[in-house]
This record gives C-alpha cells, sequence and structure tokens, in this order.
C-alpha cells in the first residue's frame, strides 16, 4: 500500500507517463514500434472501434476493473486527459476486464465516466495485452503502432475480491 503522503507523487508519475505518451502520439513520434495487434471492441453505448476506424486518431487504452483501488484512484486522471485531448483526435477506451455487465452498469452509475466504456465480452483487447494487473495503459499512436505501455499492480487478491463483491 502507498503511503499516503506518496500518494500524489505517485498520481503525478502517472499521470505524466499518461501524457508523455499520448503527447508524443500526437505529435507523430516516430520511434519504432510494433504494430498494434488487430482488434475490435464494442463500446457500452453501441459505438465500434478497429484498427482500420481509429488510423489517424491516437487511442488511450486503459485496462480496469471496478474492485482495483489504482483504478479507481486514477479515474479522474483519465477522464481529465479524455476531455482535454478528445478535440485534438484521442479517443480513450476505458476496457473493464472480466466483469459482468451488471456489476460493471452498478459501478458506472455510482462513479459516472464521460470516457467510453468497453466491456471485455466485446472485445479481445484485454486478452491480447495480457491484462492481468490493473491498471494498464496503452497508447496506440496516429499510425496504430503501439507507443507506450504502463502499468500498476493491482492484482485480484483476497481483499480485492472482497472489495469486488460489494459492486455485485
Amino acid at each position: 500500500m502507498i503511503p499516503p503522503a506518496m500518494r500524489p507523487c505517485t498520481r503525478l508519475v502517472v499521470l505524466q507517463a499518461i501524457i508523455l505518451a499520448a503527447t508524443c502520439a500526437l505529435a507523430g513520434d516516430d520511434d519504432d514500434n510494433q504494430p498494434a495487434p488487430r482488434f475490435r471492441a464494442k463500446t457500452t453505448s453501441g459505438e465500434t472501434f478497429n484498427n482500420d476506424s481509429i488510423k489517424g486518431k491516437v487511442v488511450l487504452l486503459e485496462f480496469w476493473t471496478t474492485w482495483c483501488q489504482y483504478c479507481h484512484q486514477e479515474e479522474p486522471l483519465v477522464e481529465q486527459i479524455n476531455k482535454e485531448f478528445s478535440d485534438k483526435g484521442l479517443i480513450v477506451l476505458a476496457i473493464d476486464v472480466a466483469e459482468s455487465k451488471k456489476t460493471v452498469k452498478k459501478y458506472i452509475e455510482q462513479h459516472p465516466r464521460s470516457c467510453r466504456i468497453v466491456l471485455t465480452e466485446d472485445t479481445n483487447l484485454a486478452a491480447m495485452y495480457q491484462a492481468n494487473s490493473y491498471p494498464i495503459y496503452v497508447v496506440i499512436d496516429r499510425d496504430g503502432n503501439n507507443l507506450r505501455r504502463t502499468a500498476r499492480r493491482c492484482r485480484r487478491t483476497r481483499s480485492s475480491q472482497a472489495a469486488r463483491q460489494r459492486w455485485d
């Protein structure tokens, strides 16, 4: 657990990493990047995304769960990035991993989000990026290449399962 005095510093580091990756992608940084895997994703509002539909856009993938304390703490940062950069071509897809539609819906009702929410059942992204600790952030650049991947280490444990039960 992160001591309370270090939490603002941790948030700042995460925010800086996400903004740096998104800024590099928006600026067209020309590193040797791996192409993003072929994917499909459908948001809870019915929008669909795939490699072809995101060409020319920067995409921030956030892999999260309702029981992850880090995910919850970083939601405001992701929301801020979404609001600040969406008009510059950034698409934020918040992919909930391995939870039921009912669980996610209940959570979103209590913790509204403006970014696009994707359920595991509506995408193949969680498997492709081996999302098994949360949150994970992946930035895909305008050319469809993976630019950055950052991850925290919130794993399913007995305490996280107990916290998760409050949403079920």
